[in-house]
């Protein structure tokens, strides 16, 4: 089957401290010496859940106004996420730190959360652009933190209540008990004989992968929350620029999220029949741990390939959804008369497998549809030589300096894990760029120890719980190869010859051959370098815990 490429469719229709973080001066962000005229404003565009590739120029998903941003703008193609989770990679998007010195690894909003909040005394750039003149609007999805919103970092929260965050299943509390245990008992009832689509949960209540609803206006999407989100968000953003301050806006709204619901007059866009499945949609994931193959062989194995299919297509519309949202705000900037000094950022919190290896949603799989997110950024007055696709790495954690960068704030008093993107906009090559990215997850309502440490021709997982994972992304960029696998059944054959194990006696387990063994070496002593830099103490040598094949002293 001929690949359906984006063209073809279109052509076929532990706690720190402010101590911490802030040098002895005193933290309030200087007004900079720039006139305010000069200062940009901002306009930041966040959908839940969109994977990174899905605004590729050769990916099926239509996104037209992504692309205008990218061809008047740049788009990064390796940015990355912290976390496969809102909630941490929300608050490092907000303070340009990792999430071992933001405090936020999973969900705030349960029982489960290793902390509620973020540590008290972080960097905030809402806080420094407010502190510096700007004014700030807020407007859908926040999780960052449980007790807190965003009136209390800098922003004009435009939400109908200070509790909402956009979804009433994570308004504050909500989750909590008793009513957790209340919606187990009234609320998560089977649904009867399995449909096209379902995942039978039993105990639980099944989970309709994806659907599609009638239009409700010409737009289709009028009076969706999503909508509710943007449509708040054009109020601010017409009400900052009628000020005589530079502003910030941030909208941020479902976007992608499971499960993928979308107008039938955006899933009509697609053809389920002529798309391709991931090409690591057949990989049985024996060499990779088990967890994934329970993820895979409990839920997602019960749909057929047609719904597989449908439920990309569902996906995809949904995507494309948002970005015809994006394309309302692009038109709501255009009005205002100030979109040559205004920075666009297009991006989300995380991305989604949407059927790679099998998978979908987000969560413990380390592979890179779950990690890799959108990058864009336009701004006329401030970037050279528009249409530039870059592949240099990017994280999550670089919003924040940039945003302040842009706005001439300055950050040498203030720590953050990140770097300003200015330099790549003004189509410079920054010195000492990062040559890796570091992801960090604990789990969510379920705990796992992993780290991730990734190069442009490597990576390696360390899964405190399960087998470590190696690719060579060079001769396997769709990670189906787990080299650091051990060969269970050489390893036995040796035994049962009379050879043993005893010449493997000194070399780290599993053993590698020595090129394998040199990679895994070098990129665990990038992890441990990267950990101790960013106060991320993974281990304890209690000998039980300490299961990296090689400790942190090969850093130290």
């Amino acid at each position: 089957m001929e690949k359906m490429t984006r063209r073809k469719f279109l052509q076929n229709g532990a706690a720190m401290t402010t101590a911490s973080l802030l040098k002895p001066a005193d933290s309030r962000a200087q007004v900079p010496a720039r006139k305010a005229g000069e200062r940009p404003n901002i306009l930041i565009f966040m959908p839940d859940q969109q994977q990174g590739s899905t605004v590729l120029p050769d990916h099926p998903c239509l996104t037209p106004n992504v692309d205008r941003l990218a061809r008047e703008g740049v788009m990064f193609t390796q940015a990355y996420c912290p976390a496969p989770h809102c909630c941490p990679s929300r608050t490092s998007f907000q303070t340009g730190l990792y999430p071992s010195e933001h405090g936020i690894f999973n969900n705030v909003d349960t029982d489960t959360a290793i902390h509620a909040n973020p540590y008290p005394g972080l960097p905030y750039f809402s806080r420094m652009l407010r502190d510096s003149g700007y004014d700030l609007a807020y407007s859908g999805k926040w999780h960052v933190a449980r007790d807190h919103f965003p009136q209390d970092y800098g922003w004009t929260n435009l939400n109908p209540s200070h509790e909402e965050m956009w979804s009433p299943v994570y308004v504050a509390g909500a989750m909590r008990r008793p009513r957790a245990w209340e919606m187990a008992r009234q609320e998560l009832k089977e649904t009867g004989p399995r449909k096209p689509g379902d995942v039978l949960r039993p105990g639980w209540g099944n989970t309709q992968l994806y659907r599609s609803y009638a239009p409700k206006g010409p737009k289709g999407y009028e009076g969706t929350s999503d909508y509710e989100v943007v449509l708040r968000g054009m109020e601010g953003m017409h009400k900052l620029a009628e000020g005589d301050k530079p502003w910030c806006l941030m909208v941020s709204n479902s976007g992608g999220h499971d499960t993928y619901d979308a107008p039938r007059n955006f899933v009509d866009m697609y053809h389920p029949e002529s798309i391709e499945l991931p090409a690591s949609f057949r990989d049985t994931l024996e060499d990779k741990p088990r967890i994934y193959q329970r993820m895979r062989y409990q839920y997602w194995w019960q749909m057929s390939d047609d719904e597989v299919r449908q439920s990309i297509a569902h996906y995809w519309a949904k995507l494309s959804m948002q970005d015809a949202m994006l394309g309302e705000l692009l038109d709501a900037l255009e009005k205002t008369g100030q979109a040559e000094n205004t920075i666009v950022v297009y991006t989300s919190d995380h991305g989604d497998y949407a059927g790679a290896h099998g998978l979908w949603a987000k969560g413990v799989p380390s592979f890179q549809e779950g990690y890799n997110i959108p990058s864009v950024i336009r701004w006329p007055r401030g970037i050279a030589n528009p249409g530039r696709r870059l592949d240099a790495f990017v994280s999550t954690t670089d919003y924040a300096p940039t945003f302040l960068d842009a706005a001439g704030i300055p950050t040498s008093r203030v720590q953050m894990s990140g770097h300003s993107l200015l330099p790549w906009l003004r189509d410079e090559q920054p010195s000492n760029w990062r040559e890796a990215v570091f992801e960090q997850l604990n789990g969510v309502e379920l705990y796992y120890t992993q780290r991730i440490v990734m190069t442009h021709d490597y990576k390696y997982v360390y899964n405190g719980f399960d087998y470590d994972e190696l690719y060579d992304l060079r001769q396997d960029p769709h990670e189906m190869v787990n080299l650091a696998f051990p060969d269970v059944k050489q390893a036995r054959a040796r035994v049962e010859v009379g050879r043993g194990l005893e010449n493997r006696r000194d070399v780290p387990w599993p053993p590698l051959s020595p090129e394998l063994a040199d990679v895994r070496s070098d990129l665990l002593k990038r992890m441990w370098k990267f950990a101790q830099e960013h106060k991320d103490q993974v281990f304890n040598p209690y000998i039980t815990v300490a299961m990296s094949p090689l400790g942190p002293g090969v850093e130290l």
